[in-house]
């Protein structure tokens, strides 16, 4: 009702007659949702619509399939034993199991096979297969994993990076997913009250392999692979991974507290909160989502209250209506916490608590606010109520993509010990549904991606690299134990999925990539600037994050991401200045000449190894999507912390002093991943795109044409690969 009609209409001068309206509004939408056969629910989120299913719709809706499952059960267990029996006819296994261990260096399993301290993985390497994998161009997790799911290089299934740009204001995007508004609302007082979903859009492409043998009635369980975000419809179970957001819609923004005014300064990754102490107490809050409900939206705040009991080394938490007695240096469990935008309705996350110091100063560590996987705020699973069913019968568990808090120990928020803590009890989360899998799932695939491996490797990769910058702050707080640690526990592990498997079955152990030490950055977009290709206004020597105050009207060429460079093309970017055709051409020719090769004015090492032009290694329909050039860094660098905000210095190379001191995002060639597999393999040379077509294989089913892997089994095609853009 607009405010005019309000005026007009005699019961508005009245309050019960204002309240009486506004409850017949409230009922009309509760009637139009339910008779439209549309969830009521709001809308919350960082301005970009974030849907958040009421906890009442979750419960009914869980209880009504339920009862559907109970009543339906005779008759679906008949058709699948039925199609089953069918949909196995031609299968080589029963079962197929895929471990994912982002990011496992082949040359550190090489090492430590040969030490005798890997005993599962040279048993796999003796009985079956081991090979270095190839990874794709670029080597970035949501790349090659979309490869894996897909068979397909990058221009066939979209993803080029974790960013992507918007050619209308050069401007980050993130390349695997959009949140877009609802299109319908009503306006209900200061409430704007939506009648639609937002829209969720998954922005990777092509068919993931476990689609394809759903459609033939084989059964997957799929768990946290990268880039699943949102779930997809398919013939079984799947919670998403890597580019999952937290509540607020970012990819993880953990929260500091603290009352050290020399620690109140802006975080990467994070939002630190200073706090007084007042005798023994503290008073705070945890910065919430933005309510969008509201015409004029507002960061929702909850408050909460924090006592010092200095005698027991603890503090008393009280937050969200719990109270908790939390010891220092101690993380609490999964706390569910619950926001209230208005008109009754709740938005449920959870998060963990950690106190670091109580004197002299309080200082207190909060995750981010991760999606409550009892009560989701909006999908992370398929079906919806997969995760609702992992939490009843597993506990809380992260749901965020990017789940390790790599920020938080490059910040400080977090030290050493207490970043491996969170990590491996996100790890030992991440394993209770492997194994629930293992047990529910006896014919069919199941495929769980580990980022444990990655994190680990990022944030503590400088222990094995004693001349790494890093290592020049101060004294070691820890040695090149915490990887070879990593990989004895990862070892361990396999040995119980190898013991739970089908007899029939087949095991696959793969990481995307490998790893090499980060020294240096190299901001790119300084390069450019130095040498001509880009121009800053009013004569300035350096941008803000973001390419603010950058000349676009004298810019040709500009770098965003973890290494792609964008020619500034007329007709194509907001205000392009190079003609598409020959001229673009020839520019990306005179870059790739340049750069490639690149020496470090500090140690006249080579920075760069080569850059890779699109139209050379990629032949898809979605190739014009993808960065024109990309850059292979040489072992020891990478994209500089600047180089990837947008920000032009007058500085190309700078040590990187930083925990994060081993990366990937490199030339491909220095950086493949692992394959290790139960089954003796044709594979001279594995390529990540090879899994998918290689499973389809196992299961009977020839592999679609649009694939650009081959099959991996003796006899199948694997001496005579397609073509592999990479």
């Amino acid at each position: 009702m607009t405010n005019a009609a309000r005026e007009s209409d005699p019961k508005s001068d009245s309050r019960e007659g204002g309240r009486r309206t506004a409850l017949v509004r409230l009922l009309a939408v509760i009637l139009f949702v339910l008779g439209a056969g549309l969830p009521l629910a709001a809308y919350i989120g960082p301005g970009a619509g974030f849907a958040f299913l009421s906890s009442f719709l979750v419960l009914f809706l869980t209880f009504i399939l339920a009862i559907f499952s109970f009543l339906s059960w005779p008759f679906r267990f008949i058709f699948r034993m039925i199609r089953g029996k069918k949909a196995f006819q031609k299968s080589r296994v029963d079962q197929v199991v895929i471990v994912g261990l982002d990011g496992m260096a082949p040359e550190l399993a090489e090492k430590f096979m040969a030490e005798g301290k890997l005993p599962q993985l040279s048993k796999l390497k003796a009985e079956g297969f081991y090979g270095r994998l190839r990874t794709t161009t670029p080597a970035i997790s949501p790349v090659a994993w979309s490869s894996f799911m897909t068979g397909s290089n990058p221009s066939k299934h979209n993803i080029f990076d974790f960013l992507s740009r918007d050619p209308r204001t050069y401007l980050p995007d993130l390349s695997s997913a959009r949140i877009g508004k609802p299109r319908r609302t009503l306006s209900l007082g200061k409430y704007k009250v939506p009648l639609s979903k937002p829209e969720i859009q998954g922005l990777r492409k092509s068919v993931p392999f476990w689609k394809i043998l759903g459609e033939h009635g084989i059964f997957s369980t799929v768990l946290r692979v990268p880039i699943t975000f949102p779930p997809e419809k398919f013939r079984g179970h799947l919670l998403s991974g890597m580019c999952a957001p937290d509540l607020k819609g970012s990819q993880g923004t953990f929260s500091f507290y603290t009352s050290d005014p020399a620690k109140v300064q802006k975080h990467e990754g994070g939002v630190v909160f200073p706090v007084e102490v007042k005798g023994d107490r503290v008073d705070g809050f945890l910065s919430g989502p933005e309510n969008t409900m509201l015409k004029k939206p507002v960061e929702i705040k909850l408050p909460f209250r924090v006592r010092i009991d200095r005698a027991r080394d603890a503090v008393h938490l009280e937050v969200s209506g719990q109270k908790m007695i939390l010891a220092r240096n101690t993380f609490s469990p999964w706390t569910r916490i619950t926001f209230r935008p208005g008109l009754g309705i709740k938005i449920r996350s959870i998060c963990k608590f950690y106190v670091s110091q109580i004197s002299p100063h309080f200082e207190m560590y909060v995750t981010p606010l991760n999606i409550d996987p009892e009560k989701p705020a909006l999908p992370i699973s398929h079906p919806f109520i997969y995760s609702v069913y992992l939490s009843k019968l597993l506990g809380g568990f992260i749901t965020l993509g990017e789940a390790n808090d790599t920020w938080a120990l490059n910040e400080g928020a977090l030290d050493e010990r207490a970043f491996l803590e969170l990590t491996y009890s996100n790890h030992k989360e991440w394993e209770k549904m492997l194994f629930n899998a293992l047990d529910k799932t006896r014919r069919g695939m199941v495929t769980c991606v580990f980022e444990t491996t990655d994190s680990i490797s990022h944030m503590f990769w400088r222990y094995l690299d004693k001349d790494h910058p890093a290592l020049k702050k101060g004294p070691a707080a820890m040695g090149p134990e915490v990887i070879e640690d990593l990989f004895l526990k990862m070892d361990e592990m396999i040995g119980r999925v190898r013991a739970k498997m089908s007899p029939n079955g087949a095991l696959f152990i793969m990481s995307d990539h490998g790893f090499k030490p980060f020294r240096r950055g190299v901001n790119i977009n300084s390069w450019l600037f130095a040498n001509g290709y880009l121009a800053l206004k009013d004569s300035a020597d350096r941008s803000g994050e973001w390419f603010k105050g950058v000349d676009w009207a004298r810019t040709r060429a500009y770098a965003l991401g973890l290494g792609g460079i964008y020619i500034n093309q007329k007709g194509r970017e907001a205000e392009g200045t190079v003609t598409a055709g020959a001229e673009a051409r020839s520019l990306r020719a005179e870059l790739a000449e340049k750069l490639g090769g690149l020496k470090d004015v500090a140690s006249d090492a080579t920075a760069i190894n080569k850059i890779y032009d699109k139209d050379e290694i990629y032949a898809g329909p979605y190739k014009d999507n993808a960065p024109d050039l990309i850059v292979g860094y040489n072992s020891g660098y990478r994209a500089s912390w600047d180089g990837v905000t947008g920000i032009v210095t007058g500085t190309v190379f700078e040590d990187n002093v930083k925990a994060w001191s081993g990366d990937h995002c490199i030339d491909p060639a220095c950086v493949p991943g692992v394959l290790f597999s139960s089954l003796k393999l044709a594979a001279p040379s594995p390529s990540i795109m090879d899994i998918a077509p290689t499973v389809l294989e196992l299961f009977g089913l020839r592999p679609p044409a649009h694939m650009d892997g081959a099959s991996l089994l003796a006899g199948a095609g694997a001496s005579s690969p397609k073509g592999r853009t990479t």
